[in-house]
């Protein structure tokens, strides 16, 4: 996988120790973009580590129900792992970055530094690597008929020429990061263990949530 300037084709192409940036309702997936406005010190002092470093942050999601503050949060078990791809200062002590997803990871044991931000060893998913050899698995249009029943139901609309060109592995992951879902969905995504399956979860969340606001998602998408 090529992201940004760099390489990821192996196991040791990825550290075995990464900081973690614990962000609720946020989903990042391999080859995805997610765009941060980091303001917290601890955070800033979190991104210039990586920009000194291997330009990696891990995002993962606070644990399901917990209700303390992020930096004391339990933590979701599966994370992404993003490089950064694009980043300003903006001159008011804020930083603009965007993170481009590379591959899950889950946590194993959080290690002791003296940074203050988190760190913690994780395994990486290896097979994200390679997730474009899923890609023929995908039932594209059952995908898009779930997508287009969504937006017609909203009153939105769709650059359909750029869905249509876009690729399985890049459509399924980019309408997951998109979906409007809460953290139990988008959480339920992330997790989802191949390109396929991460489709077809897609495309339940939506039928339920199509049925729960009109009743009946089998009329919305025909």
């Amino acid at each position: 996988m090529q992201v940004g300037n760099a390489r990821y084709l192996k196991p040791g192409d990825l550290p075995d120790t990464i900081a973690v940036f614990p962000l609720g309702g946020a989903l990042l997936l391999p080859t995805g973009q997610l765009p941060l406005n980091i303001f917290e010190p601890r955070y800033l002092a979190m991104f210039d580590a990586a920009l000194a470093g291997n330009r990696l942050i891990g995002i993962v999601q606070p644990a399901l129900g917990d209700q303390e503050g992020p930096g004391e949060a339990h933590l979701a078990p599966v994370g992404c792992l993003g490089r950064i791809t694009s980043f300003a200062e903006t001159g008011d002590g804020r930083y603009i970055v965007s993170l481009t997803g590379i591959c899950r990871f889950r946590l194993l044991e959080e290690r002791e530094t003296h940074h203050p931000f988190r760190t913690f060893r994780i395994a990486p998913f290896i097979a994200d690597l390679s997730a474009r050899d899923e890609e023929d698995a995908v039932d594209r249009a059952a995908l898009l008929a779930a997508f287009k029943a969504y937006l017609d139901a909203n009153k939105l609309e769709a650059d359909w020429e750029s869905v249509e060109r876009a690729s399985n592995l890049t459509l399924v992951n980019s309408l997951a990061m998109m979906s409007p879902f809460g953290p139990a969905e988008k959480q339920a995504l992330l997790e989802a263990p191949d390109l396929k399956t991460r489709a077809e979860t897609l495309i339940a969340i939506t039928e339920i949530v199509l049925a729960r606001v009109f009743g009946d998602s089998d009329t919305v998408l025909q």
